[in-house]
């Protein structure tokens, strides 16, 4: 299944950016996006439906999910493997339950429904996005207090560059020369 690996040599940005470019129809990024996280997935959908088949199968709709939404991931300082891995495992279980439902020849899968993990992102998921978090505060905490502020505030709150420009007292050029120049800052460390 893809490159073994490398969704752990990918860092989070370089999938952001895979994801903002497939929401443009870029097919180079999702070839690329899928090369970087293809077996990780995967391993995701097979650890649930526990059938190697299905779960390829399952993968398959996950990466038509992705090109289908990704032009509604929102940057928010989550890892965007969690986005990824959230769809994977909620696509596996919705699989999951219609073979469970189907074997029990009811309508709505009865109590076996009961045995079917909830959909909430899983400790793998929560643990990676712990950690790509922590990271991405001990990057940040290198940035200058505003700088900082205005990271957040373009990329967390969804504020302008003239409404940060105004708050800060700056001109709005110098502002765009904060956000790229922060951003670098942030891509160099993130890839320590």
């Amino acid at each position: 299944m893809g490159n073994q690996g490398r969704a752990d040599m990918t860092t989070p940005a370089e999938i952001e950016t895979m994801i903002a470019r497939i929401a443009l129809r870029d097919r180079r990024a999702f070839a690329a996006l899928y090369d970087a996280t293809s077996a990780k997935l995967f391993g995701v959908c097979l650890r649930v439906l526990k059938n190697r088949g299905e779960a390829e199968d399952t993968l398959q709709e996950v990466f038509l999910r992705i090109w289908a939404k990704a032009d509604s991931y929102a940057v928010t300082g989550h890892s965007p493997m969690t986005w990824l891995i959230t769809i994977a495992r909620n696509l596996s279980i919705d699989r999951l339950r219609s073979r469970q439902a189907r074997m029990s020849g009811q309508g709505d899968g009865g109590d076996l429904l009961e045995q079917v993990p909830d959909s909430n992102p899983g400790p793998e998921a929560t643990t990676i996005a712990r950690s790509e978090q922590a990271r991405m505060n001990a990057c940040m905490e290198e940035l200058p207090q505003d700088r900082a502020e205005a990271v957040r505030g373009a990329y967390l709150e969804g504020d302008n560059y003239q409404t940060l420009a105004e708050r800060h007292g700056v001109p709005l050029n110098t502002m765009r020369t904060w956000l790229r120049r922060s951003l670098q800052k942030l891509k160099e460390c993130l890839t320590r």
